[in-house]
């Protein structure tokens, strides 16, 4: 039996935010911490996603904010109630880094870098006993004993409760490759597949509209497309047009909706509105304006300012006919069909859905595996971009780290 002089000691695999934040709250709560990860160093993905400028949250009303996690929404309430957004600013402003909210409601460090945060966090958790060891991959299990393949061979390590945190499918070459579905399936671990989430789409482009236009951001558009729900629904903002699809904040806000409509039906259709802001009857009446001898392609440009991408659109999407009907190309502009046939892959998606089902757990604990815990995009849950992800998987992290230290007392 254990001394109650010795600390429980938890081994964490995966270091990224879940595992790093369960590793923080365990290591308050007295265990000996150590953290395992297969990269040369932790936070890998973090430190990418902050490239751009480190979202770590949303400052949103959080009624609002916890639907966003669709089907996940229910069973990550209770984590978000104990660590929900404005938990992860004040826990940011605890590491001595401050915050802002953005016009979109998006929150960031003042800097807007990740790398100063993960600094702090690190050096937090190094002073509270965590220990860390790179190049260290999880291989299963060996009569109870957690396999690791190291820079110096084989490793066996035995704890006293292990939390799993090694993220879902995307991004492989920064850690989160989905190589632990089959480990987990073996010990009996109901596992929604992976799929790609806050994802780009494939649409098959004529050679002459992508060699012209890839690359180009559309921008002051709206998507009209159908939900969850069967109903259809309207979001406005931007995205770009790739060699071979679409990606973009615009298209990765409903990409959850689009996968799930291409998986039941073998593709899905967006309707594009090029004019967002014109009403249906102004553009018709723009159109319809006497021209004289311009082409259609100038009289677009003149009246409406639909240039670049957006007339390229038109032509491609629209047959001549269409092109040289006016009511029909006005109809057009304000809805245009776009058919996605499939989403880009996994390893290209900025996060990815599916992972360990909830009802494979008791709070976070694999039921057919006592003493382990799960966090993070390993469960079966998914979000858009916004600090949605990294909220979840930091409340995710730290309600494994509580789980744990209550499984242990009570053992």
């Amino acid at each position: 039996m254990q001394s109650s002089l010795t600390p429980f000691r938890v081994a964490v695999i995966g270091g990224g935010p879940a595992g790093l934040m369960a590793a923080q709250t365990l290591a308050q709560g007295g265990a000996q911490v150590d953290v395992y990860d297969a990269m040369p160093s932790v936070g890998r993905k973090f430190l990418l996603a902050g490239r751009g400028g480190m979202n770590i949250t949303h400052a949103e009303p959080y009624a609002d904010f916890v639907t966003r996690y669709g089907k996940g929404a229910a069973p990550l309430r209770p984590m978000l109630d104990v660590f929900g957004p404005q938990d992860v600013r004040d826990w940011v402003h605890g590491l001595g880094v401050d915050t802002f909210v953005g016009t979109s409601g998006r929150v960031f460090p003042t800097d807007m870098k990740a790398a100063p945060l993960l600094r702090a966090w690190l050096h937090r958790l190094r002073e509270s006993g965590v220990r860390f060891h790179m190049r260290h991959r999880w291989l299963g299990w060996r009569d109870d004993a957690l396999v690791l393949d190291t820079p110096d061979g084989e490793l066996l390590v035995r704890a006293d409760a292990v939390v799993l945190a090694l993220g879902g499918g995307s991004w492989a070459r920064l850690g989160s490759d989905g190589a632990w579905v089959p480990l987990l399936a073996a010990r009996g671990v109901g596992v929604a597949p992976l799929a790609p989430a806050n994802c780009g789409f494939d649409v098959d482009w004529s050679e002459h509209f992508s060699s012209r236009h890839a690359g180009e951001p559309l921008t002051t558009v709206a998507i009209v497309s159908t939900g969850a729900d069967g109903r259809e629904f309207r979001k406005q903002g931007q995205f770009v047009v790739t060699q071979g699809g679409v990606e973009g904040s615009l298209i990765y806000a409903l990409s959850a909706a689009l996968r799930d409509q291409i998986t039941a039906n073998g593709y899905t259709t967006i309707y594009l509105d090029l004019l967002p802001d014109l009403s249906s009857q102004r553009v018709a009446d723009e159109v319809a304006r006497p021209r004289g001898a311009r082409s259609m392609a100038s009289h677009l440009q003149s009246r409406l300012g639909i240039k670049g991408v957006k007339a390229g659109l038109l032509r491609e999407c629209l047959g001549k006919q269409q092109y040289a009907d006016e009511d029909q190309l006005a109809q057009a502009i304000k809805r245009l069909p776009v058919r996605l046939l499939w989403p880009r892959p996994i390893d290209e998606a900025i996060s990815s859905a599916g992972g360990v089902r909830w009802d494979a757990l008791e709070g976070t604990m694999l039921k057919s595996a006592p003493g382990v815990f799960v966090a993070g995009e390993m469960v079966d849950w998914e979000a858009p971009t916004g600090g949605y992800l990294l909220t979840a998987c930091l409340a995710g992290g730290q309600a494994a780290g509580r789980d744990v230290l209550a499984w242990l007392k009570r053992g």
